[in-house]
């Protein structure tokens, strides 16, 4: 009769091996451990005792378990990693003929949502700069972040000949050097007139700079210089968010958000924001049951 493997030993077992012939970090061993452990303390009132006696059904009502003393998805799915990773080793040491944990599904882990300003506090925000120069420029700026979703650095870098007021859009060259072109809004494009108008020719030092927002020594502006402003500008607005401070980032987040929650078409969205996969777009659909109807023209600073 074939030795039976008692649930103790095959634990110890299979740390050995992701220590030893996997080489993971004592960290990651440790939480290994720990959610064995769960799943062995779950198992013993049952009378399971050897690897032989683990049902699919151990492991779906574990799981249950984990759910309904509040445990986070995300932790579920992690143990449940655990727990397979356990049965899977003992398949592949034929100390099982079936993995019994084969069949089941991880726990859906919702994807956290990115931090996302109001339409009233992004109003809010973009009326703070001054009626200065460098006031006008920076309010062309956040009013350009959030009606379009460029990346800070797609911002800082945009050259003033893919501006394209009259069309009502601005050519983006985004990672991987791909471009794109994202319409704007009649409320950008009369803040990006102005700042052409008004205030970028007395602070153009070289005529080959191609730039769009320059700072008051003729050189374009920084991602860090901006993110300083833009911080100031919050601050002053009284506009806080959870977990961190107005970044370009969430004005980038906001943008996306309120298209999707004013029915734009998320692969038109996907197509502003550049992203090169839909599920990376498809986030925003958690902050909106709205039908998808309409495209960049929903945009509130759109009219």
């Amino acid at each position: 009769m074939a030795r039976r493997l008692c649930l103790d030993e095959a634990v110890d077992l299979f740390l050995d091996h992701l220590k030893v012939e996997r080489g993971l970090a004592r960290h990651t061993l440790e939480a290994y451990g720990r959610d064995l452990a769960r799943f062995l303390g779950f198992l013993s009132p049952r009378g399971r005792a050897d690897v032989d006696d683990i049902t699919p059904l151990d492991v779906t009502d574990f799981l249950i378990s984990l759910a309904d003393g509040g445990l986070a998805a995300r932790s579920r799915a992690r143990t449940l990693v655990a727990v397979r990773g356990l049965c899977k080793h003992l398949v592949a040491e034929r100390w099982l003929e079936a993995d019994p944990a084969a069949l089941i599904d991880s726990p859906r882990t919702a994807k956290q949502l990115p931090g996302v300003l109001g339409e009233e506090p992004v109003a809010r925000l973009i009326a703070q700069p001054p009626n200065t120069p460098r006031g006008r420029r920076d309010a062309a700026m956040i009013e350009l972040a959030y009606a379009s979703g460029l990346r800070v650095s797609e911002l800082v870098t945009l050259p003033i000949a893919d501006v394209n007021l009259n069309a009502g859009f601005v050519r983006v060259t985004g990672k991987g050097n791909k471009t794109r072109l994202v319409p704007l809004g009649e409320a950008a494009r009369d803040r990006i007139a102005r700042y052409i108008t008004d205030d970028r020719p007395a602070c153009v030092r070289d005529p080959r700079q191609r730039a769009l927002f320059l700072t008051a020594r003729g050189g374009p502006m920084t991602r860090q210089a901006f993110w300083k402003a833009l911080r100031g500008y919050a601050r002053r607005a009284g506009i806080r968010l959870p977990g961190g401070e107005v970044s370009p980032h969430k004005l980038r987040h906001s943008f996306a958000t309120h298209l999707v929650e004013r029915g734009a078409d998320l692969r038109a969205v996907q197509a502003m924001l550049g992203h090169a996969d839909i599920s990376t777009t498809e986030v925003y659909t958690h902050v909106s049951r709205a039908r998808i109807i309409e495209q960049a023209r929903k945009h509130p600073r759109a009219r």
